[in-house]
């Protein structure tokens, strides 16, 4: 889809960091706050934005005062996944 938008110049000195280009800038703006208000996930920002690896993802949103707030669940679930890894390197080496 492609947007439109006309914005006064004095807004859009404030909105749009010197040096950046414009409809990138609004596009990241705007995908940062779906992003905080859970409309997107974070594979689908990375996906709308080119960003390959999640720790790329947890530099933007770092840059953006955006965390990434897991649940113990969440933390629990990948430390078992973590294991299994390790786990199976561990018997390929032996």
């Amino acid at each position: 889809m492609q947007v439109t938008l006309n914005i006064p110049d004095s807004l859009a000195e404030q909105l749009i960091p010197m040096g950046q280009e414009p409809s990138r800038a609004l596009l990241e703006d705007a995908l940062v706050q779906a992003y905080r208000e859970e409309r997107i996930s974070g594979p689908q920002l990375m996906q709308a934005l080119g960003i390959e690896t999640r720790d790329e993802l947890d530099g933007f949103l770092k840059a953006r005062h955006v965390y990434i707030e897991y649940s113990i669940e969440e933390l629990n679930r990948e430390r078992e996944i973590m294991e299994a890894l390790m786990a199976r390197e561990l018997t390929k080496t032996a």
